[in-house]
């Protein structure tokens, strides 16, 4: 295992960013459970322990423009194809800094690990915890190299009142740490506009590869 994607990441929580140079860095995993590719400006993390030169052959191989072989589907095929993962889409990972004092809504912590969204985050985090509020849940876990990520999920009938912006930014209090990072698929554009409301700033683009 290596605690080099842990240093990437605080750097870039700080603002402290690879160089744009069009460059690939490939570095171990940090855990078995995490594998995948950081996508930052003109810069590429790939985070595997498949020997290097296999990596930077099948990116060759791709055709692609440097810039953007990391992320180009038959590269991403190879990477699950040899190492027995899967993935489900490409995210947009973005961070933003812990806030001092209580989150902005009244909230329960849930603390029945057979609840479905305890489950489910499980699969992807450790130290999983769950509040329930109102129309939603925020959770928080320790994903990727250690960091503390947040996820909303709102019920059917409470959208488009403003609480999923209450929840990202409740995560901002909650979390024990001097920053909390949130995935959003560029798809969800509601999603997006969310956490990009509750302070949280993009990062880069994120593949990650589960096993199993």
């Amino acid at each position: 295992m290596s605690d080099t994607v842990a240093r990437i990441l605080a750097a870039a929580a700080r603002g402290e960013f690879p160089a744009p140079d069009g460059s690939t860095t490939i570095v171990p995993q940090p855990s078995r459970r995490d594998a995948g590719v950081l996508a930052f400006t003109a810069h590429s993390v790939v985070f595997t322990d498949e020997d290097p030169a296999w990596v930077c052959a099948e990116l060759a191989a791709t055709g692609a423009d440097p810039l953007a072989a990391t992320m180009n589907p038959r590269f991403l095929t190879a990477l699950m194809d040899r190492t027995g993962r899967h993935m489900d889409t490409v995210d947009l990972l973005t961070v933003a800094s812990a806030l001092p004092g209580e989150p902005p809504l009244p909230l329960r912590e849930i603390e029945d690990p057979d609840h479905p969204r305890v489950v489910r985050a499980r699969k992807y985090r450790d130290d999983v915890r769950v509040w329930r509020a109102e129309g939603g849940v925020v959770v928080l876990g320790r994903a990727v190299a250690g960091r503390w990520e947040a996820a909303v999920e709102l019920d059917d009938d409470a959208r488009g009142r403003g609480l999923g912006v209450r929840l990202a930014l409740a995560a901002r209090h909650l979390v024990p740490d001097a920053y909390v990072w949130a995935q959003q698929p560029p798809g969800n554009a509601r999603s997006v506009r969310t956490f990009q409301a509750g302070g949280y700033r993009p990062v880069c683009a994120e593949a990650l590869l589960v096993a199993g």
